[in-house]
């Protein structure tokens, strides 16, 4: 099993690799491949040293899947080229999320979805990722009509650009302009302000867990409304859910499915302090669900808080977890 990683410098390429390893994905041999002025530089995988090599060097090495982190740039212009050679794109960009024609996948809810036939599929955007992962067999259950949502989410999201900042602010030392990942300074602060603004004076952070959702959960009349808040934490995003149901439910019943949801990791212990936080889900492949209790003030809803690690759940494990998928099933080829 070749596989190519597209963008395996960066932060969630490096990941990816880590990722690989861990979960012994049969990988025969790794194509590392990165921006022309890593090229030629190496990496160590598996305890041995693997060149990075350019893309279309990688097209001709045939691997039979290529994991792309890269930018949407990126995944648009080459994308394409690595399907045309009959090369599996698994892309963790934004660049074919909202394609009618590709895939979106979270394993746990729609990878049932998948066939040989797709070249290009399309991995969710992180914060989409967690969220739909618990709230998949909830809507199977009692049908979600309306979600309000609020995200406080790592640093991490945005690369490596805003880490620096991060930590050169920590450190007390003063930035420009151009060594600024965000227009404001983000040790101690939180952003309310998650990618671009658009016209609707929602950000496009906020707009792609309105219409992701919707793709993956197959239900485009599901309502949303999204605040993205960027948070001075390192990694680990996490959210507040208000869900209403079209039907009546049990809170017991949801810890039910949730604790029943693969994936899915059920804290919510209030009395001895119980409840998923960043430092929970870090390093770990699992989305944490707790303080779930039914809103007070309408009674087909309910509240609960949501927390994954980005770098992880948010995007490598999810990638290659659909890489497994992929391969347990013969779809591959």
């Amino acid at each position: 099993m070749k596989i190519a990683v597209v963008g395996a410098t960066g932060l969630v390429g490096t990941v990816m690799l880590k990722v690989l390893q861990e979960r012994n994905f049969p990988v025969t041999e790794l194509i590392p491949v990165a921006s022309a002025k890593s090229i030629g530089k190496t990496l160590i995988f598996k305890g041995e040293e693997v060149k990075v090599v350019s893309m279309q060097t990688a097209i001709n090495r045939k691997p039979d899947i290529a994991l792309f982190s890269a930018g949407g740039d990126t995944s648009t212009e080459w994308a394409p080229k690595f399907a045309e050679a009959g090369i599996t794109v698994i892309d963790n960009s934004s660049a074919w999320r909202m394609d009618d024609s590709k895939k979106l996948i979270v394993p746990e809810v729609n990878a049932h979805l998948l066939s040989k036939d797709d070249k290009i599929i399309a991995n969710p955007n992180c914060s989409t990722i967690q969220m739909v992962a618990a709230l998949g067999p909830l809507h199977r259950a009692f049908g979600i009509k309306r979600l309000i949502i609020s995200t406080y989410q790592s640093i991490t999201g945005t690369g490596v650009k805003a880490v620096r900042q991060y930590e050169a602010e920590k450190a007390g030392h003063s930035l420009n302009t151009s060594q600024m990942a965000y227009p404001h300074p983000i040790f101690a602060n939180c952003l309310p302000h998650c990618d671009v603004f658009l016209e609707n004076d929602y950000t496009k952070e906020e707009m792609k867990l309105v219409k992701e959702t919707q793709k993956i959960l197959e239900d485009p009349s599901i309502r949303i409304s999204a605040t993205a808040v960027r948070v001075p934490v390192l990694g680990g995003h996490s959210e507040s859910i208000n869900i209403e149901f079209d039907k009546p439910f049990k809170v017991a019943k949801v810890k039910s499915l949730l604790e029943k949801a693969p994936g899915v990791v059920v804290l919510d212990r209030p009395e001895k302090n119980e409840y998923p936080m960043p430092l929970t889900a870090h390093n770990k492949d699992d989305v944490f669900v707790g303080r779930i209790r039914k809103d007070i003030s309408y009674d087909k809803a309910l509240n609960m808080w949501i927390v994954s690690d980005n770098l992880r759940k948010g995007a490598a494990t999810n990638t290659i977890q659909i890489a497994e998928y992929l391969v347990e099933n013969n779809l591959i080829g």
